[in-house]
């Protein structure tokens, strides 16, 4: 067989995967995501009184004192810029890491200045991606007595919001217990215009 006569099948090859694989296979895993699974192929939107006001999926820049703060964001120039989801690939002994580390650990300590606690890792290390919408309970149990003081609530109720919003996996060894700081806070703006 001849160079020419191998011309064609290699194209006819090529256009019939790249319709298979870049159109008719991306098509149907979107058709039936959107049958089986929704709200998580819509993007897992929280809506509020009828209007979307976040993704579970994707956290939120919160910096007032009377909201529980999330993950740091490693993503540029915006935080939480799902189009700019990156780690910052710093490893431990980067001056660079060590340096943001100290600063997002004096900004909680500025917060919060009677808090003595050891601060939570995740609260001040960025996820792999730079989105995370969740942080550990501890770390939302870090900043309760904070939230407490600044909105005017008792720390049993702030705890009590917390503990309501724990997400448990569903078995021990698939992960750790987490909560979702978009719905904490929202459950936390609830439970103040009682």
């Amino acid at each position: 067989m001849t160079k020419q006569n191998l011309v064609r099948p290699c194209l006819v090859l090529f256009t019939a995967l790249s319709v298979i694989t870049g159109v008719v296979y991306p098509l149907a895993v979107t058709g039936v995501a959107g049958a089986l699974f929704p709200k998580q192929a819509a993007g897992s939107l929280v809506e509020q009184n009828g209007k979307a006001v976040g993704s579970a999926l994707i956290g939120q820049n919160f910096s007032d004192p009377g909201h529980f703060w999330g993950r740091p964001s490693a993503t540029a120039p915006q935080p939480y810029n799902g189009s700019g989801s990156s780690g910052s690939n710093q490893g431990p002994l980067n001056p660079a890491l060590t340096d943001a580390v100290k600063a997002r650990v004096e900004a909680l300590r500025a917060a919060d200045p009677g808090n003595t606690a050891p601060v939570p890792a995740d609260l001040a290390t960025a996820s792999a991606s730079g989105l995370d919408p969740h942080i550990s309970p501890e770390a939302a149990r870090y900043q309760a007595a904070r939230v407490a003081r600044v909105r005017g609530l008792s720390a049993i109720q702030v705890q009590q919001l917390i503990d309501a919003q724990v997400q448990r996996p569903a078995l021990p060894f698939l992960g750790e217990p987490t909560v979702n700081v978009l719905a904490l806070n929202l459950a936390l703006d609830a439970l103040a215009k009682r």
